[in-house]
């Protein structure tokens, strides 16, 4: 079989191709809601069954986990969506010192430009676009960084807080939900800002930010800390969340506190102004990041 894809993109095998072909025909809303229901189930002592066999076929550690036993948790999802032990993540110091919002793996990182965030080798989606058609606040973006950080099943689901900051606005984005792994990413065209996500405006002495929290097949729902379960349900157009500046003073933050959770993994895509930060030197695609960690330098 010919590999159809153009020159510059990355050529999938047989195999990764009929699974992100098989995504396009897949109820995605109508699995998830599945996903959703199944795992708050109470199964009793199936329970704990349930989540030895994910922690041994995932490698999960819960010894970092605020409560290691598995008999400990009533349903998958409480399991899943577990607190750390306290102290499990330190934060890195310096006020000014961008943190990792999650744990997981940064599947790209770079600048934006023109208004174009990469996504993979021949694919890129517009800024604008990701954050639910806001120009004005993608212009604010152009020339600054961005971090596209991907939670596997085995990472801890809980979002943290990168900076000091204050909510502006939150808004929810309908959308598909494919896949987030590293072969969807590398198909499926613009697919950050077609997935179902939860845009997360804030206003940092820095500058503004944003973390763009990404739906996915199988993530049951996101939360944030204080708009509270946002998907399901879900709808058909965007819409603005409660908490926000206009029924009250907006919401002050501090840095590293949890804002938020995926039920199921997913990816946060982290927005940072122009001229004021630099990765730092270690971090590339492919690099893991825990909770706290230091992801960025002042720009020179």
């Amino acid at each position: 079989m010919t590999d159809p894809s153009p020159p510059g993109e990355t050529r999938l095998g047989i195999g990764q191709r009929l699974f992100v072909g098989l995504q396009y025909l897949l109820p995605q809303h109508l699995l998830s809601g599945a996903m959703f229901r199944l795992t708050r189930l109470r199964l009793g002592p199936l329970t704990p069954v349930l989540i030895q066999g994910f922690v041994r076929l995932f490698g999960v550690d819960l010894d970092e986990a605020e409560d290691p036993r598995p008999g400990a948790y009533r349903t998958f999802n409480a399991f899943f969506t577990r607190a750390l032990r306290p102290g499990a993540r330190p934060l890195a110091p310096g006020a000014s010192t961008v943190l990792s919002p999650v744990d997981g793996t940064i599947s790209q990182l770079g600048r934006i430009g023109a208004g174009r965030i990469f996504q993979a080798k021949g694919r890129d989606f517009s800024c604008g676009e990701l954050l639910g058609g806001d120009s004005a606040l993608a212009a604010s973006f152009d020339g600054g960084l961005f971090a596209t950080l991907y939670l596997s099943p085995r990472d801890y689901h809980r979002i943290h807080l990168p900076l000091d900051a204050e909510l502006t606005e939150t808004i929810h984005v309908p959308g598909r939900l494919f896949s987030v792994n590293p072969t969807t990413a590398a198909s499926v065209q613009r697919l950050f800002a077609r997935n179902e996500r939860v845009v997360c405006h804030f206003r940092t002495e820095l500058g503004p930010m944003a973390l763009v929290l990404v739906g996915a097949i199988f993530v049951g729902s996101i939360e944030t800390a204080w708009a509270g379960r946002i998907t399901p349900p879900r709808g058909r157009e965007a819409r603005r969340l409660p908490g926000q500046p206009a029924a009250g003073p907006a919401p002050r933050l501090p840095r590293g506190a949890e804002i938020g959770r995926f039920n199921m993994g997913s990816t946060v895509i982290l927005l940072l102004p122009p001229d004021r930060f630099q990765w730092h030197e270690s971090l590339a695609a492919g690099s893991p990041v825990r909770v706290g960690q230091a992801l960025t330098v002042p720009a020179h």
